[in-house]
């Protein structure tokens, strides 16, 4: 079984660059309170490092 990580949108994208914008709607975080399940490998890290001061991050095994 993969490893994945749950990814909660607490802060507004507001003022947000355009790559942070469309990092956000391809994680499935369209707005504040959303949350989604991605797998947890490369890509989906690269993706939380342009968000990562508007994301909550919780690992699951």
């Amino acid at each position: 079984m993969a490893k994945t990580i749950t990814l909660t949108l607490v802060k507004s994208t507001i003022g947000s660059t355009k790559k942070q914008l469309a990092t956000a709607e391809a994680l499935g975080l369209r707005k504040l309170g959303d949350v989604t399940t991605q797998p947890d490998n490369a890509p989906t890290r690269g993706k939380i490092r342009v968000l990562a001061h508007l994301l909550q991050v919780e690992e699951e095994i």
